[in-house]
């Protein structure tokens, strides 16, 4: 559809064209130099892509001597949902030759980041992301989505119910395709099905003590993936 010009101009004016176009919706740009920095995988390198949002990012911030002389690649992205990933999910992950992704993924959809979404969507951009990583001979590894009761940035969202029921569909699958599921859940969930303080200030982003719980979590995920 031609724009008449009046229109284009007033839509220029306003800088929706030009927003549209220069906008990096998935954050492309994040990683892309350290991206090219990355030397290749070694032979008998176990290199592990984490990709995530936050909360991912927020691991390597909070604990840098859990990913210390690892080869541990953090792609996490604050306040990303699972379109984002799966747009940069070649760059950020494939192309960087991992030999396993550790995915955690959906918090940011059930609260509406980028508009709404339903579970099945945010399954399908997770099963989408699984596939291309089999397709690239990288072993799969899917986390529960941290539990939360409220969301401090979307505060009328009641997201607790609908976070068990992403984790049993992402359960499901991982037990239909034979990855791994990585259940954090369980393991920090408090009686409200949310996230204590002990383990988040906020309710959402674990603390240092909540990474101590994740870690020997995945650390056993990843060893198990590298053995199948």
């Amino acid at each position: 559809m031609k724009l008449k010009p009046t229109l284009l101009a007033i839509l220029m004016g306003l800088g929706i064209i030009n927003g549209i176009k220069g906008q990096d919706w998935p954050n492309l740009s994040q990683f892309q130099e350290d991206n090219t920095k990355l030397a290749k995988p070694t032979a008998n390198e176990n290199r592990v892509v984490f990709m995530g949002n936050s909360i991912t990012i927020g691991w390597i911030n909070s604990r840098p001597e859990f990913f210390a002389d690892k080869p541990y690649v953090n792609r996490g992205i604050s306040g990303q949902t699972t379109p984002q990933m799966l747009v940069r999910f070649r760059p950020d992950v494939i192309n960087l030759q991992p030999k396993v992704v550790v995915l955690l993924a959906g918090t940011n959809d059930i609260a509406g980041n980028t508009g709404p979404s339903t579970l099945e969507m945010i399954m399908d951009n997770i099963k989408s992301m699984a596939d291309l990583a089999t397709a690239n001979d990288i072993k799969v590894i899917l986390s529960s989505t941290l539990p939360a009761y409220k969301y401090p940035w979307k505060p009328e969202m009641q997201p607790a119910q609908k976070i068990i029921n992403l984790n049993k569909m992402i359960k499901a699958y991982a037990e239909e395709k034979g990855h791994i599921y990585l259940d954090y859940f369980s393991a920090m969930a408090d009686e409200l099905n949310g996230l204590p303080k002990k383990y988040a200030n906020d309710g959402v982003h674990p603390t240092v003590e909540g990474y101590k719980v994740m870690e020997p979590l995945v650390e056993k995920a990843i060893a198990e993936a590298l053995q199948n």
